[in-house]
């Protein structure tokens, strides 16, 4: 056969004459790349895209593995945003530990699915005692708690409000989801894709610290019960994307308590927490939720995708019960095979918990917050270099970092007749395209309120090797950047 398995017992042998190829070719993207990502914009991948693949992505006759795999991995490595480069960081996109992705080669190649227990019963076994840990460390009880794992941060908020539309049955008035105005969008489309539309989302006003106003939740929450809708669930954020606000998840808590609503946190940023001694505090009031959405492939350093989902009884999983003859048949059930059929709306579904498993086990909670801390402290370092040298053609912090992210923006002199504001915005946006398309760092964009003068840089600091020199450098090139486009214009 020209095309050996991976798995069996020659499976093995199979794949290691592969990984060499891999190995090498990883290795020659990456000296082909020479930074953060390619330079010359999106012309310059595509045209390097079409080379690999001979501009025939299905040709008539294969040019075998070794080749295949040599171009298109190394083609794949060139183009690629490396996060393992500490210019790479834009987005919580995390460089992954060597450990899981090895991990991650071996669930790939057994290729189990956790549909059903004779499809991966060593998997299901696993994902039952990781969800477990997870569930205790972050606070619910053990035994009666539950959780599945996900494809990350949107599909947790979309199982969160799913359980919380059901859980009750049909009732009156409009379904109503109540978070902060900077809660991820992703709790607006899925309130959009159950049916509930995305008007039923009711933003609540922030505090100057950027997170919900308790007070102004509750008196929210009355004004929806007294127009006779249902607030359905309340989602506090434990970790916005931009700022890595907390919401005060206690207080949450009790408004979610005082009324009977659902509370589910989204900390798909600031789950990380969780293991460190010195950021868990942020997370007081998280095991008084409902459900919790964690992702490992932010602050767990995992290949995407890891995320968690986590609720505090079993039992509210009640409406994704599903009974298929061809893989969870009752009698089954009753002799003793377990099914996870019930904990997910996917059927097939890889064994991403493996690599989470073997990274828990290798670090342990103490390994893990040792590397959260470290990337918190390289926010604070930038946090203070940014706000060194303050004024025109300097860098300016919008806000002190509280996990690991870092917003900012160049400020730049006055343009005659350019109103403030927008000149600051022209210049922040192309500073940050040049840096983009010259290959030399990948810096986030975002926005603060509303109008001019709103457009802000972001770091995201999630690699625990980059040190102090190097956020030198990415600002360096940033205020470099900026002071360019200046001249430009």
């Amino acid at each position: 056969m020209p095309a050996p398995l991976a798995g069996g017992v020659s499976g093995p042998d199979a794949l290691g004459e592969l990984l060499g190829t891999v190995l090498a070719s990883l290795a020659a993207g990456a000296r082909d790349r020479g930074g953060p990502l390619p330079p010359g914009g999106p012309p310059a991948v595509d045209a390097a895209v079409r080379r690999a693949l001979a501009a025939d992505p299905l040709p008539a006759r294969g040019v075998g593995a070794h080749e295949a795999l040599a171009d298109l991995t190394r083609v794949l490595a060139y183009g690629t945003a490396d996060p393992a480069d500490p210019a790479c960081a834009g987005h919580l996109h995390c460089p992954p530990l060597a450990v899981a992705v090895a991990a991650d080669l071996a669930a790939s190649a057994l290729n189990p699915s956790l549909d059903s227990w004779d499809q991966a019963p060593a998997a299901t076994a696993l994902e039952t005692e990781v969800v477990a840990a997870l569930a205790a460390a972050a606070g619910f009880v053990p035994g009666l708690a539950a959780g599945t794992v996900t494809t990350g941060g949107t599909e947790s908020n979309l199982l969160g409000l799913l359980l919380a539309r059901d859980r009750g049955g049909p009732s009156a008035g409009r379904h109503r989801i109540l978070c902060s105005d900077a809660a991820h969008f992703s709790v607006r489309r899925s309130a959009a894709l159950l049916g509930m539309g995305d008007d039923a989302v009711v933003p609540v006003a922030t505090g100057a610290d950027h997170r919900v106003d308790p007070g102004a939740l509750d008196a929210v929450c009355r004004r929806v019960l007294a127009a006779n809708d249902r607030p359905t669930a309340i989602v506090a954020t434990a970790g916005t994307t931009d700022l890595g606000a907390v919401d005060p998840l206690a207080a949450c808590a009790d408004v979610a308590r005082e009324h009977g609503v659902w509370l589910h946190v989204d900390a798909a940023y600031g789950g990380g927490a969780l293991f460190s001694d010195r950021l868990a505090p942020l997370l007081h009031g998280i095991g008084r939720a409902d459900s919790i959405g964690l992702d490992l492939h932010k602050l767990g350093w995992q290949p995407v995708a890891a995320g968690v989902f986590l609720v505090r009884d079993r039992a509210l999983f009640a409406p994704l019960a599903q009974r298929a003859k061809y893989l969870n048949p009752a009698d089954d059930e009753q002799a003793g095979l377990p099914s996870l059929l019930g904990f997910s709306p996917r059927t097939t579904r890889r064994a991403d918990v493996f690599k989470i498993a073997v990274t828990l086990r290798a670090l342990g909670r103490d390994g893990l917050g040792a590397l959260v801390d470290r990337c918190h402290a390289l926010a604070r370092y930038a946090a203070e270099r940014i706000d060194r040298d303050p004024g025109p053609g300097a860098l300016e912090l919008t806000a002190e970092p509280v996990l690991t992210s870092v917003v900012f923006r160049y400020v730049p002199h006055p343009h005659p007749g350019e109103p403030v504001g927008r000149h600051a915005d022209l210049v922040n946006a192309e500073l940050r395209r040049r840096l983009l398309t010259s290959g030399r760092a990948v810096v986030g964009r975002t926005e603060v309120g509303t109008g001019p003068g709103s457009v802000r840089l972001k770091l995201t600091l999630l690699n625990p090797y980059a040190g102090e020199r190097d956020v030198d450098a990415v600002l360096r090139a940033v205020v470099e950047a900026g002071r360019a486009v200046e001249r430009d214009l």
